[in-house]
């Protein structure tokens, strides 16, 4: 393990977590993405679609794309923000609150099944450097130190 890269065991979880959450969503028809946008809209009061790019920490043209695709399959309708004029609000369905509901019990299981396998001051260890890791890189600590011009 000495010779791995941070980032690469960054990368490397990270793919094997998308890739279960994908697997378990395939089942049901659906994506991770689609999973992760059900969790992110407030069930009783819809969410601002710009806040859920954001939040989901998602790329404008992905979350168009997945929006529509929940559009489609009745998880979620669009509504104007009274609040907003040029805003809309996304809403889930009852059936995107029925899918919300099952993505929401396989984050839990993995939680708990995480938890039940690693010891807490392991977690803490774990939350502890991911939080500093993402505090680097929001306050540019890593690149944006002088740049070095090589001509």
């Amino acid at each position: 393990m000495k010779d791995k890269t941070i980032d690469y065991v960054l990368r490397t979880t990270w793919l094997a977590v998308n890739k279960m959450y994908n697997e378990e969503a395939a089942k049901f028809g659906s994506t991770m993405a689609t999973g992760f946008a059900l969790l992110s809209i407030d069930p009783e009061n819809g969410t601002p679609s710009t806040s859920l790019g954001p939040k989901m920490g998602m790329e404008a043209t992905s979350l168009s794309r997945t929006l529509k695709t929940m559009e489609e399959k009745g998880l979620i309708i669009r509504k104007p923000n009274p609040e907003d004029g040029r805003g809309v609000l996304i809403y889930l369905t009852d059936f995107g609150k029925e899918k919300r509901e099952y993505s929401r019990e396989r984050v839990l299981t993995f939680n708990e099944t995480i938890r039940e396998n690693i010891t807490e001051d392991q977690l803490n260890g774990f939350y502890e450097v991911a939080e500093l890791i993402n505090n680097m890189i929001s306050n540019k600590k890593i690149y944006n130190q002088k740049e070095i011009v090589i001509k």
